[in-house]
């Protein structure tokens, strides 16, 4: 078997998501994702990755990953060269998936459950899809502000948390997270917070704690937008709220700084989708910095890399919990490692997504029930891209082939 093309596809209505597929000669069609720095990613699969793997055989899966990551460039990044690769990666381990006619898991190491907890994040439908951003000037907030439809659930964590964590409880959900503090971030560049806004951000764990008690898990998401002091400051107003974890409270860029914030708070931190392969992520276990490991399969590396990784993290006594705030095949791949890493603690949704628009573009989603989520049934991933998105107008597909 070889590699006979690679196609991109993203749609103008999606700008962030970019599909692709890896055609071989015996008719088999791999499916691998990414999101973010779209254009870029495509570029780099065509000019660079595309060279490389056509005409080669797509199920010597390491030494590709080897050769797309530890090249010269876009190493311990998540750039556009660590997306694009990881995009082509999951694609490999579909491919290898219907080839043996295996779901991912068990090609992994088989399941060590059969269905993985699932927590909400508390996104709305529209957040993070019109700009190449985060932000508040991404969150998709709807014009009239309010709750037009049931999961616009950014709206309800800032104005009805407790609504909020309500409905969750009754849909099976243990966990939920939030982020109340990114409009002062971007106010101040991270550099300080009023006594009253803090007070105001912290309102939806009131209301939250109030409602359902410690029913719900808190998390507890800050997008790296803080320096060190503020941050421990905000760490220390919300310990008496129990949160669950603090997420990515400052950049990545100086894991000594992580380590302190860590050692002066009694709540998990958890880190970080931001970070690409193994070597990354070895610093930030050597460093004790992190009590969770947080991984994007499709920005560290894709499905290979964030094996090592949470297999790693398994050797430093720390659980794994994969990050989806993204697209549908990313989600599927996290779910189907999710169920095979026995370090797994829970794995990210969103609701807001599952339920509109990501099953408007593949054939078969992960099941969710009762808050526990596992993977579809059938070979490699268990699903595909429907028929019709390809033939959307505003699709866009770029190919490359021998």
């Amino acid at each position: 078997m070889k590699i006979t093309a690679i196609e991109t596809i993203n749609l103008e209505a999606f700008p962030n998501v970019l599909w692709v597929h890896v055609h071989t000669d015996e008719g088999l069609i791999g499916l691998g994702e990414t999101f973010y720095a779209v254009e870029p990613a495509i570029a780099h699969i065509h000019q660079t990755i595309a060279p490389y793997l056509l005409g080669k055989d797509p199920l010597t899966i390491d030494k590709h990953s080897r050769h797309m990551l530890y090249n010269y460039l876009g190493f311990k990044t998540v750039g556009a060269e660590m997306r694009a690769a990881s995009a082509i990666d999951i694609a490999l381990w579909d491919i290898l998936g219907q080839v043996t006619n295996q779901p991912i898991y068990q090609l992994l190491g088989g399941a060590t459950r059969d269905k993985v907890r699932a927590y909400n994040t508390c996104a709305g439908y529209q957040y993070v899809r019109a700009k190449s951003e985060q932000g508040t000037a991404n969150f998709g907030i709807p014009d009239d502000g309010g709750k037009y439809k049931p999961y616009e659930d950014l709206v309800g964590f800032m104005k009805y948390a407790d609504e909020l964590a309500i409905s969750l409880l009754d849909e099976g959900y243990t966990g939920m997270k939030i982020w109340p503090f990114d409009e002062y971030a971007e106010a101040s560049n991270g550099t300080y917070i009023s006594n009253a806004d803090l007070k105001t951000a912290m309102q939806p764990f009131e209301k939250i704690r109030k409602a359902v008690g410690d029913k719900m898990d808190i998390h507890v998401e800050f997008h790296s937008l803080w320096n060190l002091p503020t941050a421990i400051k905000i760490a220390k107003a919300l310990e008496q709220f129990n949160p669950f974890w603090y997420e990515d409270p400052i950049k990545m860029d100086n894991l000594d700084a992580i380590a302190e914030y860590a050692h002066r708070t009694d709540v998990w931190v958890t880190a970080s989708e931001t970070l690409g392969t193994r070597w990354a992520f070895r610093d930030l276990f050597e460093k004790r910095a992190v009590s969770v490991c947080m991984f994007d399969v499709g920005w560290t590396g894709g499905l290979t890399e964030s094996k090592k990784i949470a297999t790693m993290a398994e050797a430093y006594q720390l659980p794994v919990a994969p990050h989806d705030c993204t697209g549908p095949i990313l989600l599927t791949a996290s779910v189907h490692l999710s169920m095979n890493c026995p370090n797994t603690l829970v794995q990210e949704v969103v609701r807001a997504f599952y339920f509109d628009w990501y099953g408007k573009m593949v054939t078969q989603l992960p099941p969710l029930k009762n808050g526990m989520i596992t993977a579809p049934p059938g070979p490699g991933l268990g699903t595909k891209l429907q028929a019709d998105v390809l033939k959307r107008k505003d699709a866009r597909i770029r190919r490359s082939s021998l």
